[in-house]
C-alpha cells in the first residue's frame, strides 16, 4: 500500500508535489479563517461548540451542534441558553438561565445562575466556590443548532486515534490527487 504511493510520488515530480501540499494547506487555511470570521462576526471565542452531555435534554442531545452569538448591548434574561466557562474548568457548559440580578445603573452588568433542564440541582456547586456567573463567563447565547452531527467530534476526542487516522487519510488524499 504505502510502496504504491512512495512510486506515485515519485512520477509526480517535485513541483506537482508541492502544488498538492499547498492546495491541503489552503484548505486547512480557509477552514481557520472561516472559524475565525464566525468569531468575530458572531462577538465570541468560540461560536460552534457540541454538547457532551444528558444536561439539556429534552432541548438538546448529547452530540447537538450548537451556534452561539454574544450579544454586547443585549442583557441575558431567564429562559436563554448560554454556554460558559469557568477558569480551571477545561470543558465549556450549556445550561439555561435560571435567574438573574442586574444593577439599575448598568443593566449589562449581570449575576446569572443557570441550570440544566435534565438536572435537579442549579449550578451553584458547579461554580468553584462562586455564587454567581458573572456576564464575562458567558461565552455566548445559543442561536441554532443541528441535531446529532457533533457525534464526530465526541467519537474523535473519545477515539484519539480515529482522529489521526482521518488526518492521515484527508492528507493522503490531498498529496495524491492530481486534480
Amino acid at each position: 500500500m504505502f510502496g504504491d504511493a512512495v512510486q506515485k510520488m515519485k512520477t509526480m515530480g517535485v513541483r506537482q508535489v508541492m502544488l498538492q501540499a499547498l492546495n491541503f494547506a489552503t484548505v486547512g487555511a480557509t477552514g481557520l479563517m472561516i472559524w475565525k470570521g464566525l468569531g468575530l462576526a458572531l462577538n465570541n471565542e468560540s461560536p460552534i461548540v457540541v454538547v457532551l452531555s444528558e444536561s439539556m435534554e429534552p432541548a438538546f442531545a448529547r452530540g447537538d451542534l450548537l451556534f452561539l452569538h454574544n450579544p454586547q448591548d443585549t442583557p441575558f434574561e431567564v429562559g436563554d441558553i448560554t454556554v460558559y466557562k469557568l477558569n480551571g474548568v477545561e470543558v465549556p457548559i450549556v445550561h439555561r438561565i435560571l435567574e438573574t440580578h442586574t444593577l439599575r445603573s448598568n443593566p449589562l452588568k449581570q449575576k446569572i445562575l443557570t441550570k440544566g433542564d435534565n438536572n435537579h440541582d442549579d449550578d451553584l456547586g458547579l461554580y468553584n466556590g462562586r455564587e454567581w456567573l458573572d456576564r464575562e463567563h458567558i461565552i455566548g447565547k445559543v442561536r441554532g443548532f443541528i441535531p446529532y452531527i457533533g457525534y464526530v467530534t465526541i467519537a474523535m476526542n473519545d477515539f484519539p486515534w480515529l482522529k489521526y487516522a482521518l488526518i492521515g487519510i484527508l492528507g493522503l488524499l490531498a498529496l495524491f490527487q492530481r486534480e
